[in-house]
């Protein structure tokens, strides 16, 4: 959530300051909805990952749970890095501003510690069992 947190919260910065046609690039109509998809992406992703938590706390069973947040926000995290890029343009691939950083490592995110699929395995076997 801390990589896709800080390509939002860094297209927003951008979106205000970045003029063209005399006017912030965050007043037309294809940037402020990536922002917004952004900002719902991420509020869900928070709820997932809260929930989870919470059900760790009440010593429910959270495999499943766990799982789907996982899943959920290291591919937001990509999604995200990836429409920050988009927002900053050419200097999206610069190492002058974060989210060409954010865009890298936030495939890690889809690797490491539990790839998608195996999220997916997961998940699916949970609800397989009924759980």
């Amino acid at each position: 959530m801390g990589i896709a947190k800080g390509a939002y919260e860094a297209s927003i910065k951008y979106a205000k300051e970045r003029e063209q046609f005399g006017k912030p690039i965050a007043h037309f109509q294809a940037i402020s909805f990536k922002l917004a998809d952004m900002a719902t992406k991420i509020e869900a992703g928070e709820l997932l990952t809260m929930q989870a938590a919470d059900y760790k706390n009440k010593h429910k069973k959270v495999t499943k749970l766990s799982a789907i947040a996982k899943y959920y926000t290291s591919e937001i995290a990509v999604q995200i890095s990836t429409d920050a890029v988009q927002i900053f343009g050419g200097y999206g691939y610069t190492k002058e501003f974060p989210v060409e950083k954010f865009y890298r490592d936030s495939k890690l995110c889809t690797i490491g510690e539990g790839t998608s699929e195996i999220q997916k395995l997961v998940i699916a076997r949970e609800i397989l069992k009924g759980n």
